[in-house]
């Protein structure tokens, strides 16, 4: 019975990092360090680490690896944009520090949506829940930055 549970957990372990790297994206970020609104509502404060993007829920974390310095950082969607074409996110300036963009303005990235690891559906098994606490781990690390050298 142990086995067959580990098993579980390694199979749904699987398929969850396959789920998240379905949803990655690579393309070019920009960033922003003045606006007053954002279209969630929140006043916008460069100092936090959040970001703008076109389809992806408010409030969802989200991964973003600059492929060039290999600084990754943690940012929170509370903004739609970005509204220039070939553009995938735009982060705020504090997060675009860490990722080492300010110079250039815009970087190749690759962002993965984390909360979207930790999600399942309603109608899933409680045992599929499981994988979602690494997830959420990292999801509380939110402008932390990570080295992928």
């Amino acid at each position: 019975m142990r086995w067959a549970a580990v098993a579980a957990f390694a199979i749904l372990s699987g398929a969850c990092a396959s789920q998240a790297e379905a949803a990655a994206q690579t393309g070019k970020a920009s960033y922003y360090k003045s606006g007053h609104r954002t279209a969630s509502g929140e006043r916008f404060n460069a100092a936090d680490y959040t970001a703008a993007h076109r389809t992806l829920p408010f409030g969802t974390r989200v991964l973003v690896t600059n492929l060039k310095t290999g600084q990754s950082v943690i940012v929170r969607v509370n903004d739609r944009g970005p509204f220039i074409k070939n553009r995938i996110i735009d982060v705020s300036y504090s997060a675009a520090k860490l990722l080492g963009m300010i110079g250039a303005g815009v970087a190749t990235v690759k962002i993965v949506p984390l909360q979207k690891i930790a999600e399942t559906p309603a109608a899933a098994p409680a045992a599929m829940t499981a994988p979602a606490a690494p997830a959420e781990a990292v999801v509380e690390n939110a402008g932390q930055v990570f080295s992928l050298r």
